[in-house]
């Protein structure tokens, strides 16, 4: 176990839990939207993030679709992770402002809509060529974005961060 008096962990110690956790609370979050407000399937979600980059036919592709929409999910969730930690190790006010529990909460809750803002307008148009639809859902995502990926994420990065200068 990391303590106070120890010296600030690598950028891969935070990293790798930051990420991993990061991309469960997501993953079951999508899984469950999916399910329990929609209607749909969880394999449904991840054939549709798999469509994002193999295309339309990605949906109703059977389990390796499925497994192809995790891993890009996965890739997405290193991604945000990665600058989130960096930024951390870049820019100490940061590290500095998660240390106290709110403003953790108010870091988180401007990141998350980032992330959905950046990923809807502009990563999943590119690679998909289709505007964005901005509907019902696209707000829940907005707002889900906070509890279900960013808060898990700071608090984690927080945790493994601790008391480093």
């Amino acid at each position: 176990m990391i303590t106070v008096d120890s010296p600030r962990p690598s950028f891969v110690r935070v990293l790798v839990p930051v990420w991993l956790v990061t991309a469960a609370c997501d993953a079951v979050c999508a899984s469950a939207l999916s399910v329990v407000a929609y209607g749909g399937t969880a394999a449904g979600v991840w054939q549709g993030v798999a469509s994002t980059v193999l295309g339309p036919s990605a949906i109703g592709g059977g389990a390796k679709m499925v497994a192809a929409g995790l891993a890009l999910h996965t890739l997405v969730a290193l991604t945000w992770s990665t600058i989130f930690v960096a930024a951390l190790w870049l820019w100490p006010p940061l590290r500095r402002a998660i240390r106290a529990p709110g403003a953790a909460v108010a870091v988180a809750s401007v990141y998350g809509p980032l992330i959905w803002l950046v990923m809807s307008l502009a990563v999943i148009p590119f690679a998909t060529g289709r505007p964005p639809r901005i509907t019902g859902r696209w707000w829940v995502q907005i707002f889900a974005h906070i509890p279900f990926v960013t808060l898990p994420l700071v608090f984690t990065a927080r945790r493994f961060t601790k008391g480093r200068p």
